[in-house]
């Protein structure tokens, strides 16, 4: 069993959690036009002479005339006096109650992507994501992919690379971590509403996270695994890993905050990371994972849990040897397939590059570039056209889910940007094949194009591009989710998750868990991943706005 060092012991959680006040805004009464005059062409003596004047009407007792006033100006500069206030109202609340995380907000709004995969062979469509010994040929689209961003083709995703960024301390969301690494800023408190709200996100689909987030929490068995209700249910590792990335985008860590409240999830977080750190093998693979799906998902998590936190003696260890072991496992021709050394597809490599993504944008971590260089091989094979924008399976081709997976995969591994023929066209093919307003048949109903797993990869590779394509795809696919999440059913249990969804595999394989981890994570990707490739670098702005 992995030791929890003393110090960091998880701190009880209450179910319920009172509202905080925020200050939103301070406001200086700064000294007016008149006043600046005065001091300017005012000699001292008059002002002196006028003070005495003052001070000889109070002594002859005419201060009556004048009423008491305010000590604090009102911003119409006009006096109150103190038996006018007797019968005022109680002053404004100037705070903002943080509500995306409270678990005691009911839910208000109804309820919680491809139809047919395009791919040279034959879909089949019952055939659970991760199945150990599946043929390597058959084109399963399985589980999908998280990451962070690249910057302009320089060494993609380096927080070294971001200028005049470091490690910062943590803050907010950070739940009182002691350092992280920059690429994670975005989920810091101040930081993190700063990009939800700029970044496409509303206060509606915060509630919807906070909600999802309460549900998840509730699925976590007492050893502290996650288990999918779908085909899958033996994959226990990757359910676990899955499980915990929401929690991570979040800001929710396994370091206790110096108040219980800023990081309430803290004893799910630590009891899912020890899950996983204690079912690790020697050579850094996991008892349990049934195929490199699984391994890579549980690998984001660790690499996520130590970028957030530099909590070396927990975690710094298991992600290196985790990583190690995706290096080890890469095919001759640089995918990663079903086992360890052999070849594979498109969809696997999505989850591998992932990992090592997240691992590359922590200092402390170390992750063989040769691997990246491998892997942008495969990709060239599997593209098509003059300019590489869409991807097939395991050969050539123009599939919506592998075309989504190819661009993420090129955005971190060859820093390609919005300027990026290839990412241009692809990103067309996409928005113009499937964008995200064929979801709902209705405002609660979801049509067959509901498939998490084709929208989670292409809305991370929409939000990386921005532009007018990604507000219009995003205030979709953010409305859909929203209107999707299960709420007020009379199954209360279901409340804040999404239905399994209708695709060919992340439903009928991983079910209302993975369907819901997946859609949670969709609508965290504003403060998730800082786009470090940003047209105008205005995430990284941001950033330093809500320090």
């Amino acid at each position: 069993m992995a030791k929890i060092p003393e110090t960091e012991q998880p701190v009880p959680i209450k179910a319920a959690v009172e509202k905080q006040a925020v200050i939103q805004l301070l406001e200086d009464v700064g000294e007016t036009r008149n006043e600046r005059l005065v001091k300017k062409f005012l000699p001292a003596l008059v002002i002196s002479s006028a003070l005495h004047v003052v001070l000889a009407l109070g002594v002859l007792g005419l201060d009556k005339l004048f009423p008491t006033v305010s000590a604090k100006p009102n911003r119409d500069d006009s006096a109150v006096t103190v038996e006018d206030r007797k019968d005022e109202p109680e002053p404004q609340n100037l705070t903002r109650v943080v509500e995306a995380l409270n678990a005691d907000i009911e839910s208000s709004i109804d309820a919680t992507r491809e139809a047919e995969v395009n791919v040279e062979a034959e879909t089949t469509k019952d055939e659970p994501v991760g199945i150990a010994n599946a043929a390597s040929t058959q084109p399963v689209e399985s589980l999908k992919a998280q990451g962070n961003p690249s910057d302009n083709a320089i060494d993609a995703g380096l927080a070294s690379d971001i200028a005049g960024v470091g490690a910062m301390s943590g803050e907010g969301g950070l739940a009182g971590a002691a350092t992280t690494n920059a690429a994670f800023k975005g989920r810091s408190g101040a930081a993190r509403d700063k990009m939800a709200m700029t970044g496409g996100g509303s206060k509606d689909s915060e509630l919807a996270v906070g909600r999802a987030l309460l549900w998840l929490s509730k699925q976590q068995k007492t050893e502290g695994y996650w288990v999918y209700d779908g085909k899958q249910s033996e994959e226990v590792i990757a359910a676990t890993g899955m499980s915990l990335l929401p929690f991570l985008a979040a800001g929710q860590t396994h370091k206790p905050g110096k108040d219980p409240k800023d990081n309430k999830y803290q004893k799910t977080v630590m009891k899912g990371l020890v899950y996983l750190i204690d079912s690790q093998k020697q050579d850094g693979s996991f008892k349990g994972a049934g195929n490199m799906y699984a391994h890579a998902i549980a690998t984001i998590a660790l690499c996520e849990a130590f970028g957030m936190t530099t909590d070396k003696a927990l975690l710094q260890k298991p992600a290196q040897a985790a990583i190690n072991y995706i290096v080890t496992a890469q095919g001759v021709n640089g995918s990663w397939g079903y086992q360890p050394k052999s070849n594979g597809d498109t969809s696997i490599v999505g989850w591998q590059l992932q990992a090592l993504q997240s691992a590359k944008l922590c200092k402390e971590l170390v992750v063989s570039k040769d691997a990246f260089t491998k892997a942008s091989k495969f990709l060239d094979s599997v593209a098509q056209g003059a300019s590489k924008s869409t991807y097939g399976y395991n050969t050539p081709g123009n599939g919506l889910t592998t075309t989504a997976v190819g661009l993420l995969c090129r955005y971190y591994v060859d820093g390609w940007g919005p300027q990026h023929p290839g990412m241009n066209a692809g990103v067309d093919y996409l928005n113009v094949t499937q964008a995200p307003d064929k979801i709902l048949a209705t405002d609660s109903k979801p049509t067959d194009k509901y498939d998490m797993y084709y929208y989670y990869y292409s809305t991370q590779v929409m939000h990386f591009f921005e532009g007018e394509v990604w507000l219009k795809w995003n205030a979709a696919m953010r409305d859909s989710l929203i209107k999707l999440q299960v709420a007020n059913s009379a199954k209360v249990a279901n409340n804040g998750s999404w239905d399994p969804d209708m695709g060919a595999h992340m439903g009928s394989g991983c079910g209302r868990l993975g369907t819901t981890c997946m859609a949670l994570l969709t609508l965290e990707v504003y403060y998730r991943h800082i786009p470090l490739y940003r047209r105008d670098n205005a995430g990284l702005k941001e950033l330093e706005r809500g320090k």
